[in-house]
């Protein structure tokens, strides 16, 4: 199975870069990272030390739903490309486990596909979710956290 990792789509950092505002209508906060789990949310690479970031509100969702989950994520202050989507990203390899969840293609939760995995493992558990005709996609979030990392669909 191919997998492609979709990250935040380029119109929304785009738009974020130029002032736009999060998800809870605020101005991302302006920080330089020290280097240490920094990840961009846009180009899935960690924001190196001494580089500006942002620090925002994110709902990565189409719709306001109650299983439109939002929260903080980082990505880069300045702008940068987007990642090759069939390699695996370098923000997943930077925790020893994630947590994954199905998403179906209405975007709500697939009951019963949630678990946190090692990252050694998070591809074979991605490919055994997508497997299942209700699953059109899962997220990847922090184990530690819940913090949204990227989506992973099928190519």
């Amino acid at each position: 199975m191919n997998l492609r990792y979709i990250p935040m789509p380029d119109e929304e950092a785009r738009r974020l870069w130029q002032g736009g505002r999060d998800a809870y209508g605020n101005r991302p906060e302006r920080r330089i990272s020290d280097g240490e789990g920094v990840p961009c949310r846009h180009c899935l690479r960690n924001v190196d030390a001494g580089e500006p970031y942002l620090i925002l509100a994110y709902r990565p969702f189409s719709s306001v739903q109650p299983y439109a989950e939002t929260g903080p994520i980082f990505m880069h202050a300045e702008e940068c490309g987007p990642p090759d989507a069939h390699s695996f990203p370098p923000i997943l390899s930077s925790s020893k486990d994630y947590l994954l969840r199905g998403y179906s293609a209405d975007e709500r939760i697939v009951y019963g596909t949630g678990g946190v995995i090692a990252a050694e493992k998070l591809e074979q558990r991605a490919e055994e979710l997508l497997e299942r005709p209700d699953v059109a996609y899962v997220h990847v979030r922090s184990a530690k956290n819940n913090c949204y990392q990227c989506r992973i669909e099928t190519a």
